[in-house]
């Protein structure tokens, strides 16, 4: 009986792309789908690219494939992901391994390697990045698991990822939950990616009084630049585009509500959780849940605010690149904060760097600036943030008056930037000599005896407010 090198089971787009990929590369793939006409499909209409073992059943799928078994698993996080490995983890055997490609919870996964372990089957959670074009052409890929399970798995893997100056965007990233970790993260930038860019267009619009077609050239120079990147690039294609129904401009016709699928949110509840601030992500959910409450946009159109009119003299546009370069700095710092804190608390050994590299290529946020954090975190694996990297920094200070000013344009002219005054507001708190988180320590004191630690020695103390306010040792 032939044998394939690996398999994959859930062939909807991504499944279906991903199989099509390993078979372009020259490895045999074994294919199943709980629909049997969707594996049918997939071997009538792609059969010519490669070699494909098309399975009906799951012992037949498991058996079709050459120890140790890889089985790649491309359902819907949450159930249907446990329903598949309750399925075909008892037909395998210890040595094997089964691979979630999905965009689990990396909890989950923690939970799911540790069950598996325990019968001798490697768990692998494995994000995977670049949408349906990137799982066929070469996208960013994340495995964590063993690094035994890597041994076998990843030569196969770096073969169908993305390439940059020869460099596979694929690295094992750490045990159990590691991988989907990063690409929770990586999700969480994008949103924050997104949201910086869109509010770009819409001071460039309602400031600068640009239309989207002119806009569209303003993003199509960027992207020949230092903000070089797909994100960018589509940018510019979006808001060129007409719409052939009515004549408009095809960003006038699209409904203003922006969806989401909740890796975002997870970024946010995780770095919650880790003590991680990432305002700058959360603001760019939340922008999304904003968009979506219809109702209470709608009764709150009569609020009082200043009256929209163009307001940005005739470089706003370079100010507004500065902006969105410097606030893009922040996001990122935080992102990978993020990444080392989920790092040290799971004890995972993240590499910052590695992970920057295999962002390069394939993924959603790959961009010409991930070889510059590539380069800080080879400079300094240990820097504390990206924002004091010496090309960051100055980056930073060369973009301070415009920065203040684009936010303050907003905020005068009633044109929401929550993501470009979040940034700033970030950056302006870890530069302050001195926080207010004084006085709010102090507050608690007083209402809840909760203590405080003071500047001139050691130890936690507490005023007697409701006495003589003394204060005691606590």
């Amino acid at each position: 009986m032939e044998t394939a090198r690996i398999g994959v089971t859930g062939l909807a787009v991504m499944g279906r792309n991903l199989a099509r990929n390993l078979a372009r590369h020259g490895h045999p793939v074994a294919v199943h789908n709980r629909t049997a006409a969707r594996t049918k499909a997939l071997v009538e209409e792609f059969g010519g690219e490669g070699t494909f073992l098309p399975a009906e059943t799951a012992e037949r799928f498991v058996a079709s494939l050459e120890r140790p078994r890889r089985l790649v698993i491309m359902v819907k996080a949450g159930a249907p992901t446990d329903a598949v490995i309750d399925e075909f983890a008892p037909l395998l055997e210890p040595g094997d391994m089964i691979v979630d490609g999905g965009n689990a919870h990396f909890a989950d996964t923690r939970r799911r390697e540790a069950a598996l372990r325990e019968r001798g089957i490697h768990f692998v959670g494995t994000g995977i990045s670049g949408g349906e074009e990137g799982a066929l052409h070469g996208p960013s890929i994340m495995p964590g698991g063993s690094a035994e399970s890597y041994e076998a798995l990843g030569p196969l893997l770096e073969d169908i990822a993305a390439k940059v100056d020869g460099t596979p965007c694929c690295t094992h990233v750490g045990p159990d939950g590691a991988g989907h970790f990063v690409k929770m993260v990586h999700n969480g930038i994008e949103y924050s990616d997104m949201q910086l860019i869109a509010e770009s267009y819409d001071l460039l619009r309602h400031a600068a009084g640009l239309a989207p077609a002119e806009i569209a050239e303003v993003f199509r120079t960027w992207n020949t630049g230092r903000l070089e990147s797909y994100l960018i690039e589509i940018t510019a294609e979006v808001l060129a585009h007409t719409d052939a129904a009515t004549g408009k401009p095809f960003v006038d016709v699209v409904l203003d509500q922006a969806e989401q699928k909740g890796t975002g949110r997870w970024t946010v509840q995780t770095a919650l959780d880790l003590g991680v601030p990432v305002g700058g992500i959360a603001e760019a959910v939340f922008a999304r849940s904003v968009s979506g409450h219809a109702d209470l946009r709608e009764a709150s159109r009569n609020l009082p605010g200043p009256a929209r009119g163009t307001a940005g003299d005739a470089g706003f546009a370079d100010k507004v690149e500065k902006a969105l370069y410097a606030s893009k700095i922040v996001a990122y710092a935080q992102g990978f904060h993020e990444i080392q804190a989920g790092s040290a608390e799971y004890g995972w050994d993240i590499d910052s760097g590695a992970m920057a590299t295999i962002w390069r290529g394939g993924c959603i946020i790959r961009a010409r600036f991930l070889d510059r954090i590539r380069a800080a975190y080879e400079a300094d694996p240990s820097t504390p943030t990206l924002l004091t990297d010496d090309h960051f920094a100055e980056a930073l200070g060369d973009a301070q008056d415009a920065w203040r000013d684009v936010v303050a344009t907003a905020a005068r002219i009633g044109v929401p930037a929550p993501g470009f005054a979040t940034a700033l507001a970030y950056y302006d708190s870890l530069r302050a000599d001195r926080l207010p988180a004084a006085l709010t320590q102090g507050q608690r004191d007083f209402f809840g005896a909760h203590t405080y630690r003071r500047v001139d020695r050691d130890g936690s103390f507490h005023t007697l407010w409701g006495g003589d306010r003394t204060e005691v040792t606590s």
